[in-house]
């Protein structure tokens, strides 16, 4: 069965309480979440398909949004300056890791398949997925500059809108490792995915990927971010190394990265294969405690 559309003045309201318990969604989309985001992307989709036939068509436009009314607007000379920020902080509100891991099963019971972003990321590029917190639709928080399959995942990079409120909040909050998840929403159909019996999960192959969140808690734990800029880089990488390869908890990850961090920090020049050993030692005494 084909995902629902909206009916011919049809209020979002309504249209979203039907297609939430429609009995397709729920089959296709176990999480509240995607069926959320699946459902509003229906509604708008359905939305734009009300434009007037005397509105200008696509291929006239060098660059088009829609309207409240319905029309299409052409902007074929617009420039998007996102930001008036100094050189020094123009690295503020950039981020980067994996969206989405192939291979392991998430909390929902469903693996992606390498390439299953592949076609997707073709049609579409990094700037028409969206940027979203929570998977809020309401909630845009910046844009990706990246996006790329590679033998690991879905890795991004994004740019924060720190000239908005959200922006610099979310900013602060990956900073301080409060908000470190990232999670997919997408559609798949019927010949998207199969499902394996035995492993009692789902196995999705091709998925129309539509926005990344930034999120608490991610429906797949190793989907997280790796690095923020404008925080101690080597930090980060020190904590997602420990947690991912060497087995600690998130409690322990931090507390040895940052010892591992404040050591190379004091090393002085020409004294770098000293630190690193006094770097290790210092992490090696930590764990054993």
């Amino acid at each position: 069965m084909p995902i629902p559309k909206p009916t011919s003045g049809e209020a979002e309201s309504d249209f979203m309480a039907r297609c939430m318990d429609d009995s397709t969604m729920l089959a296709e989309y176990s999480q509240r979440d995607q069926r959320v985001a699946v459902c509003l992307s229906s509604y708008r989709d359905g939305k734009k398909e009300t434009v007037m036939d005397d509105a200008p068509a696509f291929e006239e436009c060098d660059e088009v949004k829609f309207l409240e009314t319905g029309y299409i607007d052409c902007e074929a000379d617009l420039e998007l300056k996102a930001y008036d920020d100094d050189d020094d902080d123009k690295d503020k509100g950039m981020f980067e890791g994996y969206a989405s891991v192939f291979g392991n099963k998430d909390l929902g019971n469903d693996v992606v398949v390498n390439g299953a972003f592949r076609k997707s990321l073709r049609a579409k590029g990094p700037k028409k997925i969206k940027m979203l917190f929570q998977h809020d639709t309401k909630e845009p928080i910046g844009v990706y500059t990246k996006i790329r399959e590679d033998g690991q995942g879905l890795y991004v990079q994004g740019q924060l809108a720190m000239n908005t409120q959200k922006g610099r909040e979310v900013y602060e909050l990956m900073k301080m490792g409060a908000i470190d998840g990232l999670s997919v929403g997408y559609r798949v159909d019927a010949k998207g995915y199969h499902y394996d019996e035995r492993g009692k999960k789902r196995m999705l192959k091709e998925v129309d990927l539509m926005e990344i969140s930034a999120v608490t808690f991610p429906m797949n734990p190793k989907a997280r971010v790796s690095a923020v800029k404008g925080e101690d880089r080597s930090v980060r990488e020190w904590e997602t190394f420990l947690r991912d390869e060497g087995g600690l908890s998130r409690t322990e990850s931090k507390v040895a990265a940052s010892a591992v961090s404040k050591a190379l920090d004091q090393r002085e020049v020409g004294d770098e294969q000293v630190a690193v050993m006094d770097s290790i030692t210092n992490l090696t005494n930590i764990l054993k405690s």
